[in-house]
Parts: C-alpha cells; structure tokens; sequence
C-alpha cells in the first residue's frame, strides 16, 4: 500500500517549501513527490496549507523559500505546463460554453477554426455535447464545473490542479464527477493533483494520497491504495482495503479535527 515512486516518474517535486502568512506559517518545509500520470490527493483538515500548496505549484502564489519542479524545471510562475481547475468554476458569465473552453487556447493565438475543434473535444468529453452555445447561468453548477474542467484540459497542460472541484455541487452529481474523474485520469495519461476534505473522495479517486497535518503543514504520511480502478466503479466502495484504508485515515486525522 506505500512504496517509493522512482525518480524517472515524477511529474512535479516539491522541495523543502515553507510558505508564511503575515506570522502565520502556513507550510515549512515541506517535501512531497508527485507520480506522472497518477491522481494525488491532498487530504487533511481546514487550515492545513492544501490550497496554498496548489496554488505555490500553479505558481499564482510564491513560497517563502523551497523549490517546485516540474518536469524538473524550476517554476517560476504560472505556465502552459500547468493548468487549474477553481472550486468556484471561474468562468466568463459573458461567454459561451464553447468559448469558454476554448478560452486558453484563445489566448495562445490558435485560430478559431482550430480551438473551437479542440474545445469541442473536450466538451464531448466531459459530457456537455449539446450545450456549447449556452451561457454560464443556463447550466447547473455540476455543468458550469464540467466547463471548468473542459477547459484545463484543452490547453493540453500535463499537470492538472483541482481544487476541491465537487464540493459545490450534490451528492449525486458529486459521485458521477468522482466515475468521470477516474476514466480521465485513465484516458487523458495526465498527472492530477487533487484537493479535498473528503477521505471516502479522496481513497475512490486516488492513485496516491498524501495526508497533511495542520500548520505549519507537513506531510504526516502518504498512502498509496491498491488499484480499485480493476474492480469496477460499482465495487470500489463495497471492496474491504477501500473501507479499511478509510477507516485508517480517519483514526489519523480524528485527533486534529475541531
């Protein structure tokens, strides 16, 4: 269930960062490893530096000190290697589906013939065909994430960041996002990383899961479940290493929840 990733298959690094808020230090030295082509979740309770590390790796917000690789290049700020999906969907409400989708590419200089193909794509993929001439406020908040989503992976980045994508819509809609998630992840051969406070969300989707403890975060333990993918969609929670792997994560972070 935890063994070492060889370097060779690394996707993005995370070397010693400490980030500090005022006198706040939300990270400090921090060291995590991110597998090429996995899903890795980051798991642990409010406050724990989740957000901030994803936001340091998509280099909208600087760390005090430390390094963030990708592909072994040093990041320095936002870049086409990268690319974030918001929890608040983030979309233009002027724009339609389509061109919101293909909004990245848009800004990339692609013609228009060429980026709306790929949006189109991307759109098919996410299970909105039908709706690319609709506005933001004629969808549901499950669809406007689907847009979201479409759009990070139509620049062709090789790291996605999801910031607690679903936590915005129902129970149900959440669970469909969960299924969908996992065949993109096994189709599309791109590196996730994930944020949630969900541990049955993060043990279903996660090819790695790195448990982070309150601030100055710190990685407590990193958890790599057994490919449940094998078993079906319709098995994975019923399997007992899921339900084991859950229970263990609780007992973990029990003692850090308010």
């Amino acid at each position: 269930m935890r063994h070492a990733v060889p370097a060779d298959d690394i996707a993005v690094s995370v070397r010693n960062v400490s980030k500090t808020y005022g006198d706040v230090q939300a990270l400090k030295d921090l060291t995590l490893d991110f597998p090429r082509g996995q899903l890795t979740s980051l798991l642990g309770p409010s406050g724990c530096g989740k957000t901030t590390l994803l936001k340091i790796i998509a280099g909208l917000l600087p760390a005090n000190s430390g390094q963030i690789l990708v592909n072994g290049q040093t990041v320095a700020g936002p870049g086409p290697d990268r690319a974030f999906v918001f929890q608040d969907f983030a979309l233009l409400p002027w724009a339609t589906v389509i061109r919101n989708v293909a909004f990245g590419l848009e800004l990339r200089g692609l013609a228009r013939s060429e980026r709306e193909a790929i949006a189109e794509k991307y759109i098919r993929e996410v299970g909105l065909a039908g709706f690319e001439q609709k506005y933001p406020h004629q969808l549901s908040g499950g669809m406007r994430q689907r847009v979201g989503l479409a759009r990070a992976l139509s620049v062709n980045a090789q790291v996605l960041l999801l910031d607690e994508p679903f936590s915005a819509v129902d129970e149900q809609t959440r669970r469909k996002f969960q299924e969908d998630l996992l065949e993109l992840v096994k189709h599309e051969k791109k590196t996730f990383i994930f944020v949630t406070h969900s541990i049955e969300e993060a043990v279903y989707v996660s090819d790695q899961i790195a448990i982070l403890l309150p601030r100055p975060s710190r990685v407590h333990e990193i958890i790599r479940p057994s490919n449940f993918r094998d078993k079906g969609v319709d098995n994975i929670r019923r399997d007992p290493e899921y339900l084991d792997i859950v229970d263990g994560i609780w007992a973990s972070l029990r003692s850090y929840v308010e």
